[in-house]
């Protein structure tokens, strides 16, 4: 008999987890606490921006025409109990406040009300970054808390998406890791994963600590590689080389790679930086803090790169205050292809220049909503030209395509000063000068 998948907690991780599932050819129930979520998402409607997430998700919910029917929403543990055979857990876990570590309050609460309603044999799978340690523990406590006692077994099978590639990440994933501690919870989540398994996808299996640690390390090791090209950007700003030339140089050795060696203002994001620094907080913990000390100085450089962006736009305009000056700046969100604009660089530097006295304007493709909800006080265009238009300065902070794409000699013709700082070393610095701008990035020469 074919397996019954449930998603506990319908954000970004499960809406993507829950419609993958369906896709793969499972009935799925999806449970979150959140009442207008769950309306939105029976409508095939997400709360977020995420390529093709709505697309798959209207092909697959029940009561949309020409849909499978094969996912279904409620706000039920009992009726989630009861359907299930393998219930996902994919609620957030986001950084505390005022300290480094991770709040566990929303894993702890759907395991605490899972569980009493498990009264026949289930595995509950973790997928939510936990530091390491969690999974033991709440292995124990749900055995001590379901009817069905042990046979409520519980596995950690972490998620490595990327937003913007979220789809495909679940559908086709690089990689698929399990920590199980039998051959029975091994072999369910084989079948729940023989698909992207029958199409090339690896996957390993493991003990419960090793795949806690897999995505934390993961997105460490992420941000150290960020981190160490701004890093080599400082060092080229003081010595007069070209960061970009460097980093292609160092690409082409296949030790290294040439992925996330673009220099620029630094990572952001719901993920990597509260990542590192609940494994700070968890080494600590474990008495091996001294193994991530390197980590508070990748966090350093990340954060200083921020302030280097202000003053390298401080720097342009002549050197002294900001007030009167009229600064455009394109890109919202800390990343392309998405709307969250959580830790978003672009717009700590947006909100810098503002609270320095500039006149700030922002524009960014999908971003926009968020970033008024977040910084009010901001002025917001419709269009990138609208943006630049009657600016001393353009900021470009967010590698969209968009931008990429846009013409500078048209931008020059809405601008008071011709005058690009490009803050993701994204954008053609021969076509912009050919256009008569300025341009300058961080980390490169100046003409």
């Amino acid at each position: 008999m074919a397996l019954k998948i449930t998603v506990i907690g319908t954000g970004y991780l499960g809406a993507t987890h829950a419609a993958a599932m369906a896709e793969l050819g499972f009935e799925v129930l999806g449970l979150d606490v959140v009442p207008e979520k769950i309306e939105m998402l029976q409508r095939g409607e997400v709360p977020m921006y995420e390529p093709g997430l709505e697309e798959l998700l209207r092909k697959h919910v029940a009561g949309i025409e020409g849909s499978s029917g094969r996912l279904r929403f409620t706000m039920d543990f009992a009726e989630v109990a009861a359907f299930g055979d393998v219930h996902f857990v994919c609620v957030n876990t986001p950084q505390k406040h005022g300290e480094y570590a991770c709040d566990m309050s929303y894993v702890d609460s759907a395991f605490a009300q899972l569980a009493p309603h498990l009264t026949k044999p289930a595995l509950v799978v973790g997928k939510s970054t936990v530091p390491v340690g969690s999974a033991e523990r709440l292995a124990r406590e749900l055995a001590a808390a379901a009817p069905a006692g042990v046979e409520a077994e519980l596995a950690w099978n972490p998620e490595f998406l990327r937003e913007g590639f979220a789809v495909k990440d679940t559908l086709h994933p690089d990689r698929i890791v399990v920590g199980v501690r039998s051959a029975h919870a091994e072999k369910l989540l084989r079948e729940v994963y023989a698909g992207p398994v029958g199409e090339g996808s690896p996957f390993v299996v493991t003990d419960f600590p090793t795949s806690e640690l897999v995505k934390t390390a993961a997105n460490s090791f992420l941000a150290t590689k960020i981190s160490f090209i701004n890093a080599m950007a400082e060092v080229c700003e003081a010595a007069g080389g070209d960061v970009v030339k460097l980093a292609e140089a160092l690409g082409y050795d296949d030790r290294i790679g040439k992925k996330f060696l673009r220099a620029g203002i630094g990572f952001g994001g719901g993920c990597l930086p509260k990542d590192i620094r609940a494994f700070m907080a968890r080494a600590g913990e474990l008495g091996a803090d001294q193994a991530l000390t390197f980590l508070r100085e990748i966090d350093s450089i990340n954060m200083r790169r921020r302030g280097q962006m202000v003053e390298m736009a401080r720097e342009a305009l002549g050197g002294g205050s900001f007030l009167g000056k009229r600064v455009a700046v394109l890109g919202a969100t800390f990343k392309p292809d998405s709307d969250d604009v959580r830790d978003s660089p672009a717009l700590n530097v947006a909100g810098q220049i503002h609270l320095q006295g500039g006149q700030v304007t922002v524009y960014d493709p999908k971003g926009m909503a968020n970033a008024g909800r977040l910084f009010p006080t901001l002025a917001y265009a419709e269009t990138a030209v609208d943006a630049v238009r009657g600016a001393d300065v353009v900021l470009h902070l967010t590698e969209w395509r968009e931008f990429r794409e846009l013409d500078p000699a048209v931008l020059g013709e809405v601008a008071s000063n011709r005058l690009i700082l490009d803050g993701r070393n994204a954008l053609d610095p021969t076509v912009w000068r050919a256009a008569g701008w300025t341009y300058r990035a961080m980390g490169r020469p100046s003409a």
